[in-house]
């Protein structure tokens, strides 16, 4: 197995606040999970990420698990130690689960993401991560202006991945940095007129007869609950054009059913 041995500063910040955190693994144990990191990182915009006496990994085989993440392999700083992972830092977050001796001021991933974002304004911010065997220890915690726990229940051992990437997401959403937009539906349709609803409603109620439906209800309250049951659900006019045909091929079907037993055919 063989490492990336960048010692080079990152290429100059990009425009979103995110380009100045770096996620700092201390002697991270498996490359699996520092692959998931990397992933998590750009699932989340951010791209800068230093390791601390690490496990040796081979890159080809981090992309083969983190598809398309070259971009951030390729930026990795390895460091043989916290103060060069932290040099120039103005802000450290540093995440744990465990409980510790000393009294330290705790917070949670999403009250923690607006300082933290505030301080990336005015210079490089670093979010703090353990082994995965044993977390952050207390000499290495004591580098962090600020303890970050994520809430869990009893059971708080979380993967190392999936703390960066939770850790990640609140910075996230707290930057405003979404990139990705939802495409509309392929084939969108305008609403439903007043005249189409009339349309359904008949052809509905003309259903429902066909069916029997009414023979031992109110009809009155009945088609009063179904209009109120599908402008609840705001159909479209595209949605309006199925349902009609639904209920349009309900009649037509008994209609057959009744001719063929008038004929003397079997349905």
């Amino acid at each position: 197995m063989t490492r990336t041995a960048d010692r080079g500063a990152p290429p100059p910040a990009l425009d979103s606040v995110l380009s100045a955190v770096r996620v700092v693994l201390y002697e991270p144990q498996d490359p699996v999970n520092i692959a998931a990191t990397i992933r998590a990182m750009k699932n989340m915009g951010c791209s800068n990420l230093y390791l601390v006496r690490s496990v040796e990994y081979d890159p080809w085989r981090l992309e083969g698990i983190a598809h398309d993440t070259g971009d951030i392999i390729e930026r990795i700083r390895n460091c043989e130690s916290i103060e060069e992972a932290l040099e120039g830092c103005v802000r450290v977050a540093g995440f744990t689960a465990r409980r510790r001796a000393a009294k330290r001021e705790v917070t949670t991933p999403r009250s923690a993401s607006g300082d933290l974002l505030d301080a990336a304004r005015t210079g490089p911010v670093a979010l703090l991560f353990g082994r995965e065997d044993k977390g952050l220890p207390n000499e290495i915690l004591d580098r962090a202006h600020v303890v970050v726990t994520i809430p869990t229940t009893e059971h708080a051992s979380l993967n190392l991945a999936q703390a960066v990437l939770i850790a990640l997401y609140e910075l996230h959403l707290s930057a405003a940095d979404s990139t990705r937009t939802l495409a509309p539906p392929r084939k969108d349709a305008p609403p439903a007129t007043a005249e189409e609803y009339e349309q359904l409603f008949a052809d509905a109620e003309r259903g429902l007869y066909a069916v029997d439906f009414f023979k031992t209800r109110f009809h009155e309250h009945i088609m009063r609950s179904v209009r109120t049951l599908f402008y609840r659900a705001a159909p479209d006019s595209r949605e309006v054009a199925l349902l009609r045909a639904i209920f349009i091929e309900i009649i037509r079907t008994i209609d057959r059913i009744t001719k063929g037993k008038a004929g003397g055919l079997q349905p």
